[in-house]
């Protein structure tokens, strides 16, 4: 991100509304990419993509500006793209047996879809298990932070990230070659 939408996001937060249009729509690009990451369907990126400007245009007062602004928007547009697939695989459950195909085509399955879906659910496992890693390994591993610039966004040691990142990718690792 640049300067220019750190100072668009600084006077958002400190209450100038009318930047707050200009804001979401510089951002619209990037928080798709970055849903679209976890969820392999546009429909459900596009919804998780709204869920996260919308969360942005309400919420950008908590953002204090101690960390950068990519930081509070990637746990931002994360926490949207996991709270859509957890949403979906609810609709999905409540639905009924007849309406699901009776075979799945492997032609038009993505592998990359599959382990997206596959990665929200270690997440979902390791959130339950251990809540403080996930966070780390989000900013790290999808939002492409540095070590560092975790820390100073989460304002804990140094040490503590590396740790936390080690942790959480040995059990999501678990998880993934379990199946």
């Amino acid at each position: 991100m640049n300067e220019d939408l750190e100072d668009l996001a600084a006077r958002a937060a400190g209450g100038d509304k009318d930047v707050i249009p200009e804001l979401l729509q510089a951002i619209r690009p990037q928080v798709l990419r970055r849903v679209a990451r976890f969820l392999p369907f546009r429909e459900d990126a596009e919804e998780a993509a709204q869920d996260t400007l919308l969360t942005v245009a309400t919420k950008i007062h908590t953002f204090k500006g101690t960390g950068s602004f990519a930081g509070w928007l990637t746990v931002v547009a994360t926490n949207c793209a996991r709270q859509t697939y957890r949403s979906l695989k609810r609709r999905s459950v409540e639905q009924s047996a007849e309406v699901l195909p009776e075979s799945i085509d492997p032609r038009t399955t993505s592998v990359i879809a599959g382990s997206r879906l596959d990665l929200l659910e270690a997440l979902e496992t390791l959130e339950a298990q251990h809540p403080q890693l996930v966070q780390p390994l989000v900013l790290r591993d999808l939002g492409a932070m540095t070590y560092a610039e975790i820390a100073d966004e989460l304002a804990i040691p140094l040490g503590t990230v590396k740790a936390r990142i080690h942790q959480a990718r040995k059990h999501v690792a678990e998880h993934l070659t379990i199946r």
